[in-house]
């Protein structure tokens, strides 16, 4: 089941503060006594900065007083902040674009919180991403014959863009179908996920969603389809995975995965995806695999 997080949910709370007043020497004491690594600074009770270890340490570096230097002086302004309703995607891509690692959180335009990346690393994996390169660079090749399935199915599509016999870093794989009723229900009996929201469209029509959704690990299992495609015998071992939306039956989907490192005895770090029929992602995730010989192929 597909559960949109808000910050709220994932912040810390109550909010340790301070005066742009203040010397440096007593916010660092504040820092050690609330065993915090921020302080939002504020001027009549609005957030106007925010004091982080590494402000204390640059200081001290610099030669500065702390004694006598004002909080004002080192604090970082203006403010980055997030909603507390926002997502924590659109937490994560703020902290990305804004090259910071904490965000005060402001509801009413009051500071009740604080939302770090530890606190994201919880709910996702791995928030900062290597850029999916483009596909039509470098050699590549398009595979249309396999060796490493059992069968392909009319309605699947795959692609593999990479070099011909052997992954490598660069290389791009996708595999799309559209995941039906018939799916859902199959996977349900397979796996023993009943849970009503996937099969009893009454009943998920009083749920948050309004409709049947797709099973999660259902979606994930389109990211395992395209690992499958990649030239070799692919074999996980390890993904993480963040769920950034929900699927209604009869989506269809592609899963993308992109291999961004290569870690030595044919094992691979990638990148992984599945896209909605808009091309807009309802997971995101990493994977580490080894990619052995085809069997047939090792001799």
């Amino acid at each position: 089941m597909l559960t949109p997080i808000a910050v709220r949910e994932v912040m810390q709370s109550p909010v340790e503060t301070v005066s742009p007043e203040a010397t440096v020497r007593a916010a660092a004491r504040r820092l050690v006594d609330a065993g915090v690594g921020s302080l939002v600074v504020c001027r009549d009770g609005e957030p106007v900065g925010i004091l982080t270890e590494g402000d204390l340490t640059a200081l001290l570096a610099a030669g500065s007083d702390p004694e006598t230097t004002p909080v004002a002086d080192v604090m970082a302004a203006p403010l980055v902040t997030v909603g507390a309703d926002a997502g924590i995607e659109d937490a994560a891509a703020r902290m990305r674009e804004e090259t910071v690692k904490r965000l005060p959180v402001l509801e009413d335009g009051a500071v009740v919180g604080v939302v770090t990346t530890t606190d994201l690393s919880n709910f996702l994996p791995h928030l900062v991403r290597t850029g999916r390169r483009d596909p039509a660079a470098g050699e590549r090749t398009r595979r249309d014959v396999r060796v490493d399935t059992a069968y392909e199915d009319a309605d699947w599509e795959y692609e593999y863009v990479g070099h011909e016999r052997a992954v490598d870093v660069g290389d791009v794989v996708r595999f799309g179908k559209t995941v039906s009723a018939g799916d859902v229900e199959t996977f349900a009996e397979a796996s023993g996920d009943t849970n009503r929201l996937h099969l009893d469209e009454e009943f998920a029509a009083r749920t948050r969603f309004g409709e049947r959704i797709v099973h999660g690990t259902l979606v994930a299992g389109l990211i395992s389809a395209a690992l499958a495609r990649l030239p070799g015998l692919t074999i996980y071992l390890s993904q993480d995975l963040s769920f950034l939306a929900p699927v209604p039956l009869g989506e269809r989907l592609t899963a993308e995965c992109e291999v961004v490192e290569g870690l030595g005895n044919r094992r691979f770090r990638l990148t992984t995806a599945v896209l909605d029929g808009e091309g807009e992602p309802v997971i995101d995730g990493e994977a580490t695999v080894v990619v052995d010989p085809v069997p047939d192929e090792a001799a």
